[in-house]
């Protein structure tokens, strides 16, 4: 006779970090570091905790080129979220809405990142303060720009002291 032993695992914790409840600043309400490219799986422990800001998640809306491919519908917790993935979205960032009407916009820092590199960017975007697009958050926490878009780049530009030409 062969005895099974059933463990329960304590799960990971979420590496999420937030900025204080204030008045919205910024680009980003905080950044996501989560463990896979598999939304679907990933976001079980995120709506549980942004459930407390803004009550029942609703809806999420990524980046395809992101994310795995993830289902247009979700059950969390016995109610129905709506995925909605964009070509257009900026691919680090994801924006959560709540049963509340608000909506948290979330830096999304690759699952694949160092450690040090990954704490850098959670702890400077959920900075108070901060007000940095989210390329330049990557950036600075030495993050390597892949796919790296001319989306923002006059911006970006003008941001770091740059100015653009024009006639007149």
């Amino acid at each position: 006779m062969t005895t099974v032993a059933h463990t329960h695992l304590k799960p990971d914790p979420l590496r999420l970090r937030l900025k204080p409840k204030a008045a919205a600043t910024g680009y980003v309400d905080g950044a996501w570091w989560p463990r896979s490219r598999d939304l679907a799986t990933e976001l079980v422990g995120l709506a549980e905790v942004l459930a407390v800001r803004l009550g029942r998640i609703e809806r999420v809306a990524y980046a395809l080129s992101a994310w795995d491919t993830a289902p247009s519908r979700l059950e969390l917790d016995g109610f129905r979220v709506r995925l909605e993935g964009f070509v257009y979205q900026d691919r680090d960032v994801i924006h959560v809405t709540g049963s509340s009407h608000g909506r948290i916009s979330l830096l999304v820092v690759p699952p694949e990142l160092a450690d040090a590199s990954a704490h850098e960017a959670l702890m400077t975007a959920g900075h108070r303060g901060n007000d940095d697009r989210p390329a330049k958050i990557l950036a600075a926490a030495r993050v390597p720009a892949p796919r790296q878009a001319a989306e923002h780049a006059a911006d970006d530009w003008e941001d770091d002291g740059g100015h653009l030409y024009t006639r007149g």
